[in-house]
């Protein structure tokens, strides 16, 4: 809402007697603190402490140089008690303005060193330094022109100059780091501290002001040696505390040993000549200096150490904690036998995959820093959350039974959801399938817990995704030791000792069908034998997890070498054969390479390519239906065919159908088997048929388990029929050879 006249002026108005009230405040305080250096004086009347300039400085460095100009109204203030000349004063305002302005700008230029580390640190010593030789030169020349310094024109601006950086050294860093603190409302800590450590601190430091002037005072000949007893603890502080403590301790210190040295009380000869006072005012520079490089130079390994376990632990594009981070928490919680029922929950993207293809990964990044942070709200107070990277995150649930737990993950669904990525003026969504494990801490290992839980998110994806599968360590299908991990071992020795089998069914035209070429036609059905023995394993064994740990194309691309090898080993066996389907996966149709794969093998190969018809899935045809069709138009122009597998079953609707290119439509056995005793299934089947027939496409019914399915597949049309009612699956050398034996096989099936 705009603001009114009325209302801009008074913030105005505010805004300005809020700074003059401030710049007076300053201004009052330079004179305080100007007042308390005129008590620590040496030869040529000079201070040998003066706490103002570091004042000042700090407030220009924070605020900028226009605030030099409060700096005569502090000496118009302090004029109240001094009895130095007004023309002094003036010169002496004018040299501090100067000087200020000189550091100031200088300390403000802009470095790309970081506030807080050493490098910085030094960089305002140095501006101090220039401040301090400005002040000095012309501070010492007001002093010799007025005949205040009978040791001469140059020392008094070496005096003058100390004892600015004095003040530099010993006030500005506290002062700068305390206001850095008040503006960002936290300091970096320490290390760690034991209990009552800082109380301990404070009464060392306190104890070794009151050791040192007892000891000063009673012996004379080593009195700065005694100094070292507030090193010491300045040096304590340096370690274990933040820099803040050190310098206001570094202060403090400089304070006392300056009172005590200039006032020559405790001990201390006041220093007659200016070579005197300068190795004083040096030795009093690297007291104050030397502890403080120390805390910034630990608090800065400090703080980088911290940022490397951060980006250890942390993911850099959702600012969740990653893998090795969430495994380390879960796994002691786990370990706790006191705690509550637990769950564990693996969310992974339903759709990441197609935002990326289709809009970039930049937006994909989009939809994952907006799903992380609607997971972060959404997620109960205790429950532990990690991004594993990519589309998949982790919670760990918290006080969470098994009727909880289930509804606490339908809320983590809704809040990925309503997130929503915004890239390049685009909107992006995605949904989830959830993997739920309730669990009873102290009762199982979490890597066994994790596995339970990738699984049933992979069996949520599996079922269409957008829905939260639960699993129990106790013993359901997903527990089953056949799964996961285990199968990639298996599957990974069976491709590299030839453990895979490719057997043979026979698909049969119907009454229906038309076909002039009257050769065999028949599905290829994958195997893997069991290095165990026994009957060998069929593709519902471990294709679930070939296709979770991205193997299946491998299979792909296995099942493609070892059909072209076995055709090629039976010479004029092209003559007998009309189509060899043979199924791929999901991942194939968007590997970029395995249609250069399938090109260099049939090429070789002297079997003709239009007699190969690969079958695909709708389910992995519409997961990205442009690239699928890319695959298949790149296949068709080296000559094969396609048909879409099980459909009935999946998302695609009739419209999809109409644009994916396919030359056969296999009606989905689960429709198929019942269409007898189920008048929906036959309805089914029936549609899909006609639909089918509309497109030009001809249908191939699967599971024709009986002579009554194969009936009424005949009474409705459809084309081609397998099954077992038609012919029997068998290893693919004893088909090919039958078939050369008995080249009528091929049109009713064995």
């Amino acid at each position: 809402m705009q603001k009114s006249p009325d209302q801009s002026w008074m913030e105005h108005t505010g805004s300005r007697v809020r700074g003059l009230l401030a710049g007076a405040g300053f201004a009052v305080a330079y004179a305080v603190a100007s007042l308390y250096g005129d008590h620590f004086t040496g030869p040529s009347d000079v201070a040998l402490y003066w706490p103002a300039s570091g004042l000042a400085f700090a407030v220009v460095v924070i605020g900028g140089v226009r605030w030099v100009w409060w700096v005569p109204v502090a000496f118009a203030i302090q004029a109240l008690w001094s009895p130095n000349t007004p023309l002094f004063q003036a010169m002496s305002a004018a040299s501090n303005v100067l000087a200020l302005s000189a550091g100031g700008w200088l300390a403000r230029r802009e470095t790309p060193l970081r506030p807080g580390t050493v490098g910085y640190a030094v960089w305002m010593m140095i501006a101090g330094l220039v401040a301090a030789a400005v002040g000095g030169g012309l501070g010492g020349y007001v002093l010799w022109s007025n005949g205040m310094a009978p040791g001469g024109l140059f020392g008094a601006q070496v005096l003058w100059a100390l004892g600015d950086f004095l003040g530099i050294a010993s006030v500005a860093p506290a002062l700068m780091i305390g206001a850095a603190r008040w503006q960002s409302g936290h300091l970096r800590g320490g290390r760690p501290q034991l209990i009552g450590e800082r109380t301990l601190w404070n009464l060392a430091l306190l104890a070794s002001f009151l050791v040192m002037a007892w000891g000063m005072r009673a012996s004379t000949q080593f009195a700065l040696g005694l100094t070292a007893l507030p090193l010491a603890v300045m040096m304590w502080s340096a370690v274990s505390f933040t820099p803040l403590r050190t310098s206001v301790s570094a202060l403090l210190t400089v304070a006392v040993v300056a009172a005590l040295a200039s006032q020559a009380v405790s001990g201390f000869p006041q220093p007659q000549s200016v070579l005197e006072t300068a190795i004083l005012i040096g030795y009093l520079c690297l007291l104050a200096m030397l502890p403080q490089g120390l805390a910034l130079s630990i608090d800065e390994h400090r703080w980088l150490n911290r940022r490397l376990e951060r980006r250890a632990t942390t993911d850099a594009l959702s600012g969740l904690p990653n893998r090795a981070a969430f495994e380390l928490a879960a796994q002691a919680a786990l370990e706790d036998p006191g705690n509550q029922p637990m769950a564990l929950a693996y969310l992974d993207l339903d759709n990441l995959k197609l935002v990326n293809d289709t809009a970039g990964h930049r937006a994909g990044d989009a939809v994952i820093v907006a799903v992380a942070a609607a997971l972060a709200s959404a997620v109960e107070k205790g429950d532990l959350l990690a991004h594993l990277g990519a589309d998949e995150f982790m919670v760990l649930m918290r006080n969470a039974p098994p009727p909880v737990a289930r509804e606490r993950a339908r809320d983590l669904l809704h809040a990925v959801e309503v997130a929503r990525g915004h890239y390049r003026g685009g909107e992006f969504t995605a949904t989830a399938s959830i993997g739920l494990v309730p669990v009873q801490p102290g009762q199982t290992e979490f890597a066994e817990l994790l596995s339970q839980a990738d699984a049933a998110c992979f069996a949520a994806k599996e079922t269409g995704g957008d829905r939260v599968r639960v699993a129990s360590l106790g013993g359901n299908e997903l527990a089953d030791p056949s799964s996961g991990m285990r199968w990639t071992v298996r599957i990974r020795d069976a491709l590299r000792h030839d453990r895979f089998m490719l057997y043979a069914q026979s698909i049969v035209p119907l009454a229906a069908a038309q076909d002039a070429d009257d050769g065999a036609r028949f599905e290829l059905l994958l195997r893997m034998r069991d290095v165990q023995g026994g009957p060998p394993h069929g593709p519902d064994s471990f294709i679930g997890a070939a296709e979770r740990f991205r193997m299946a194309v491998r299979i792909d691309r296995e099942v493609v070498r070892k059909t072209i090898a076995h055709l090629e080993a039976q010479p004029g066996i092209a003559d007998r054969i009309s189509l060899c389907t043979m199924n791929l996966s999901a991942g194939a149709l968007l590997d970029e390479g395995f249609v250069d794969f399938v090109a260099g093998y049939v090429q070789d190969s002297g079997f003709p390519t239009s007699k190969l018809c690969f079958e695909i899935t709708e389910t992995s045809a519409m997961r990205d239906p442009t690239r699928a069709q890319r695959a298949i138009d790149d296949m068709r122009a080296l000559g094969m065919r396609f048909a879409l597998d099980d459909f009935g079953t999946g998302f695609c609707s009739f419209g999809h159908l109409r644009s994916l290119d396919v030359d056969f439509i296999k009606i989905d056995g689960s429709f198929v088997q019942d269409m007898c005793s189920s008048a929906m299934s036959f309805e089914v089947v029936s549609s899909i048929n006609r639909i089918a027939h509309l497109l030009r496409k001809r249908t191939i019914a699967e599971h024709a388990e009986s002579s009554r399915v194969r009936a009424a597949l005949e009474s409705l049309g459809v084309d081609y029929a397998q099954g077992y009612a038609i012919d029997l699956p068998r290893p693919l050398d004893e088909y090919l050879g039958a078939l050369v034996r008995n080249p009528a096989m091929a049109a009713a099936g064995s």
